[in-house]
């Protein structure tokens, strides 16, 4: 019996997205990549890390690697929050700064991440903290993902793996694509590279900024068959979405309409790429479509289906929760994922297109 094709898209979001982490690791838990096809993964800034953990991690299974797929995750992420008292103290400057600031309690003090005031305070911080995983995200990563194996872990089967970024000189997306052979660390730190706190992240002659700016995450492309191959069109695109939908009142505070605003912006590529799969859906279903063309091309209609926290979670958090590192926050993001991934698999149809 075929195995149900799934496309899992990661939407960024910072410190948040340890919520992702918890959400895959239910899913890896509860066996979803052995009892489904996972074809593709597709992710943005800190949902891009969570992509890319996870697409290494199937990677090493298919070679025989008996390394539960979730604990590289949660390893990472424990990694990259917390560990001691001086970087706790770092941690809550940077956040309560940030909520400061966002209050209008506090000037706002710009500057260009590549000023050589911006690199001093980086190298002062470097001096501070102890533990290189906590400020070293380069190395960080390159500790949880050999990259210099990637190449001899691919094959024509591997699930394929799409990196939202933005080209700061032409101001066109680009998806760095596994499928081209072009995933290595700095296509993750373009997408993650904030440009109010990271300088461009050079790759060949372009230059790119956080993933934010394009698709977040990158959805539709995940049914392009010149992105990720025609034995790889899902039948299911889940997707694990940070930035909340709704709020239950108008924002009046400085801070409050900061946050919603950020929300906003964080949603509108989604729903603008889930608006274009619904109606490409809609022509499917009527019609639109000669019966030999959708035979050629493989087409049909695709179910998409949205993981979101819980909507107590939701509540407490705020824009200066993006970049808070307390092993506290980044644990009840991943417990809440858990949950919350648990029981989006609970709701699942017993068959693809029925209705949740």
């Amino acid at each position: 019996m075929l195995k149900n094709k799934i496309a899992i898209a990661c939407q960024g979001g910072g410190s948040q997205t340890a919520f992702t982490a918890g959400v895959l690791t239910s899913f890896f838990q509860n066996d979803v990549h052995k009892k489904k096809q996972i074809v593709s993964l597709s992710g943005t800034s800190g949902g891009a890390v969570c992509a890319a953990l996870s697409w290494y991690s199937l990677l090493k299974a298919a070679k025989g690697d008996v390394t539960p797929i979730e604990d590289r995750l949660v390893s990472f992420w424990r990694d990259n929050s917390t560990q001691n008292i001086i970087e706790e103290i770092f941690n809550s400057s940077v956040v309560n700064v940030t909520q400061l600031v966002n209050k209008g309690l506090m000037p706002e003090w710009k500057m260009s991440p590549a000023s050589p005031i911006a690199e001093t305070m980086r190298s002062l911080s470097t001096a501070l903290l102890p533990r290189q995983g906590f400020y070293d995200f380069k190395g960080l990563l390159e500790s949880y993902i050999d990259f210099q194996e990637l190449e001899s872990l691919l094959e024509p089967s591997s699930p394929v793996l799409v990196i939202g970024a933005a080209s700061v000189l032409t101001g066109k997306f680009k998806k760095f694509n596994s499928r081209e052979g072009e995933i290595q660390v700095e296509a993750i730190l373009a997408s993650a590279a904030v440009p109010s706190i990271f300088p461009a992240v050079e790759i060949g002659e372009d230059a790119y900024w956080d993933g934010l700016f394009s698709d977040n995450p990158p959805t539709d492309e995940l049914l392009d068959p010149d992105v990720v191959g025609n034995g790889n069109k899902p039948d299911e695109i889940w997707v694990i979405q940070i930035n909340p939908t709704t709020c239950k009142t108008v924002p009046d505070t400085l801070e409050d309409i900061a946050d919603r605003r950020n929300e906003m912006i964080g949603n509108e590529s989604l729903f603008q790429d889930l608006q274009k799969i619904d109606m490409i859906n809609r022509f499917l279903k009527q019609g639109a479509f000669t019966k030999e063309f959708l035979a050629e091309h493989n087409y049909k209609p695709v179910d998409v289906r949205i993981v979101e926290m819980s909507p107590v979670l939701q509540e407490s958090l705020s824009y200066s929760t993006k970049i808070n590192r307390s092993a506290d926050h980044i644990n009840r993001l991943i417990e809440d994922g858990q949950k919350r991934g648990g029981e989006f698999l609970q709701g699942l149809p017993l068959v693809s297109g029925q209705k949740r």
